[in-house]
């Protein structure tokens, strides 16, 4: 009887320990598996060549991160609009998106305040029609370009800086229209970003349009990546990798070698041209405008080996 109760005890013990160690290995396993689906970056389709290179700096920043290691991508499957995309971050659905700020982004989303494309978004020149450059070749001022009427889209955030700055804004809700409404003199400029008017006027050659060869509009102008505003272990990351990035200059490397880059600075020649600087009243009092480290410099430029 005794041996029988022995072997008993012996039986269940090792039923217990089979059970236990199952258990254990189960945890394990749903514990990987929720650091992964944690670690997971889910961030916007990235559809075009500056899309591409934002979505390619957040892996760099990140790889840079003390917790580098621990992350993967995975882009959403179809493009959002803005709106759709906070309301994403808000339920979970996404991990970070990348938006030209306002302050409303920052009051209701958590920012991370590096300026994504060192604030390039902010340098404009004009699509012209052909045949007019001369018009403008006495711009020398904001008082000459006010003599001007501009185009821009009638709910972009530059819309604000164009008529805060006391230009009259010819502002059409479609985006398509601009280009045949700058053709048929409903306005005689239209402000685009370094790197776009040259495809843009490529793609359009049924119309009468050129880029004005020697005016460049500043305005301070940051792009950032925005987390859920309980997600600062994210936003830290990015912070702090991007900084690293910037300072080992990875981040120079990444940005100028880019071919989107490359050609904008290359035909725009912005070291050559007249400056004309503005106010943005979209950035908030947070904006690090005095890092000098994290803005686009244009005396810098003759020094960029394109």
């Amino acid at each position: 009887m005794l041996s029988i109760e022995v072997n008993g005890h012996s039986q269940m013990f090792k039923n217990n320990a089979f059970i236990l160690s199952t258990v254990c290995v189960l945890l394990f396993l749903v514990g990987l598996l929720i650091n992964v689906q944690a670690s997971t970056i889910i961030h916007p389709k990235s559809n075009d060549p500056k899309e591409n290179l934002i979505a390619e700096i957040l892996k760099l920043a990140l790889s840079k991160s003390a917790n580098g290691d621990s992350y993967s991508f995975q882009p959403l499957p179809n493009a959002q609009t803005e709106g759709r995309s906070m309301e994403m971050l808000k339920e979970g659905s996404m991990s970070v998106m990348w938006a030209g700020t306002q302050i409303q982004y920052e009051q209701t989303l958590l920012p991370v305040r590096i300026p994504v494309l060192k604030g390039m978004l902010g340098h404009r020149i004009f699509i012209i029609r052909q045949g007019e450059e001369s018009r403008f070749s006495n711009i020398d001022s904001l008082s000459d370009l006010q003599r001007f009427p501009v185009g821009q889209g009638r709910f972009w955030g530059d819309t604000v800086v164009l008529q805060h700055a006391g230009l009259n804004v010819v502002t059409p809700v479609k985006y398509a229209s601009l280009f045949p409404m700058l053709e048929g003199g409903r306005f005689d400029l239209f402000p685009r970003a370094i790197h776009e008017p040259w495809s843009e006027v490529a793609a359009r050659p049924e119309l009468n349009l050129t880029i004005e060869p020697r005016v460049l509009l500043i305005y301070p102008f940051a792009m950032y990546y925005f987390v859920a505003p309980d997600n600062r272990a994210l936003a830290s990351d990015i912070q702090q990798g991007f900084m690293r990035a910037i300072e080992d200059g990875s981040y120079d490397q990444l940005f100028y070698a880019h071919p989107m880059i490359k050609d904008a600075l290359s035909f725009a020649r912005l070291d050559e041209r007249v400056v004309i600087r503005l106010e943005n009243p979209n950035m908030s009092a947070q904006t690090p405008l005095d890092d000098k480290r994290l803005w686009l410099n244009i005396e810098d430029m003759k020094e960029i080996n394109l």
